[in-house]
């Protein structure tokens, strides 16, 4: 098998998403029940971060230490990175003495360079543009809970942003219905949504996107890099939380799921977060597990190769 990386989840089949989710919940079970299971011993991720983080770094150097081998923390900050070395020689030197790269940067074009030049597989832990990481774990803690979210209806409300971006592929690849309620200026953009029209689409109202949904997701309305924007968006989106009164037009036991982390009283209610049906806790634990499987993954698909 050829060198795989996974920069948006359409860098899969949907066959092997569905392998993934799967394999995310066996992890899940062996971690519970302290079972040790060690299959990459001697192998190190290369963890670059050019944006903070508290769930993608310690789900990912916690992942990789739990299957017995290493992680390094590399900030830009610290590295040539940080100071003009051209990404594809930043590429090849790193892969050269690592084994998997994840990278968590704002330009989705960085990743993808990155890549191009790399001899091991690459993982996108965020960019401005996508979050593939983020929707295993939502996909995973839907299926726990729910089963199948394939036909089922979701509704994002709230910014345009990478998070939706990916649920609108997630949509097409996993045969759900997106409905997507963003104010006027704040949708996600022609090119992220138009290749994947017949799952998802533009509704007028969080209300409209509600009803009937089976999920409801958000995020914050100001994410990294947008907070001078902080006010005007918080005009824009006052008809856009998530709140008790929101998912009561939805299913009777529509879930409720947010990335984190959130701004209570902003785009969730004070109380959105421990709601009867939220599994937010779930969902942020599951970047552990869902991220474990993917790295397994791309793992023996290198190995394959030798």
């Amino acid at each position: 098998m050829a060198l795989r990386h996974f920069l948006t989840l359409s860098d899969l089949s949907s066959a092997e998403l569905e392998q993934i989710i799967t394999r995310a919940q066996e992890l899940k079970r062996l971690q519970h029940e302290r079972k040790i299971y060690q299959p990459f011993i001697g192998k190190v991720l290369g963890m670059i971060f050019e944006k903070s983080s508290t769930r993608t770094r310690v789900s990912f150097e916690a992942g990789m230490s739990q299957f017995g081998g290493h992680a390094i923390f590399l900030s830009s900050r610290d590295t040539q990175l940080g100071r003009g070395e051209p990404i594809e020689d930043s590429a090849r030197i790193i892969s050269s003495m690592l084994d998997i790269v994840m990278i968590r940067t704002f330009g989705h074009d960085i990743i993808e360079r990155f890549a191009a030049h790399s001899s091991v597989p690459v993982i996108n832990a965020l960019t401005d543009d996508h979050h593939p990481c983020q929707l295993l774990a939502d996909i995973q803690t839907f299926v726990e809970h729910r089963g199948s979210i394939r036909g089922k209806t979701v509704a994002w409300i709230g910014d345009g942003n990478n998070m939706c971006n990916s649920y609108i592929e997630a949509a097409h690849l996993w045969g759900f219905k997106l409905k997507i309620a963003s104010p006027t200026g704040y949708e996600p953009k022609a090119e992220f949504l138009n290749p994947f029209a017949d799952s998802a689409k533009i509704v007028a109202s969080a209300q409209e996107a509600a009803q009937d949904a089976d999920l409801i997701v958000t995020d914050v309305w100001a994410s990294m890099g947008q907070e001078e924007e902080q006010k005007i968006r918080e005009k824009a989106f006052k008809d856009y939380q998530v709140n008790e009164t929101l998912m009561q037009i939805a299913h009777p036991d529509c879930l409720f799921m947010h990335c984190l982390p959130a701004h209570r009283g902003e785009e969730i209610s004070e109380n959105m977060l421990d709601y009867k049906n939220s599994v937010v806790w779930d969902e942020g634990e599951n970047r552990l597990h869902a991220q474990k499987a993917l790295i397994e993954f791309l793992l023996n698909a290198q190995l394959e190769t030798h």
